[in-house]
């Protein structure tokens, strides 16, 4: 019989230069870099909001020169976590399966 799969979960995280580096449970370690991170932000602000048919237009974005910079994060319960950029943005909630398939 074999053992139930463990729920994803962090180890370590910390920034490194222009990249964030993620360690997990499941010993994969991940650098992304920050730029990817910002430009995937999940947030309505960044995507927009569907509508009731769940379709919605993604607003344009404009980045400034410190857009890439992070700043800071705060955990969000057990499944993600919230980055706080340079530039003030700070809306988006990156869930663990989110940071994975970047």
């Amino acid at each position: 019989m074999s053992e139930p799969l463990k729920p994803l979960s962090l180890i370590a995280v910390a920034p490194f230069g222009s990249e964030l580096a993620i360690s997990w449970n499941d010993g994969v370690e991940q650098f992304l870099p920050l730029e990817k991170l910002r430009r995937a932000c999940p947030c309505a602000v960044c995507n927009g909001e569907p509508d009731v048919m769940g379709r919605g237009d993604a607003p344009a974005r404009n980045y400034k020169s410190n857009s890439f910079e992070l700043k800071g994060y705060d955990f969000v319960g057990g499944y993600g976590f919230n980055l706080k950029w340079a530039d003030g943005h700070s809306t988006g909630i990156y869930s663990y399966s989110l940071l994975r398939s970047l």
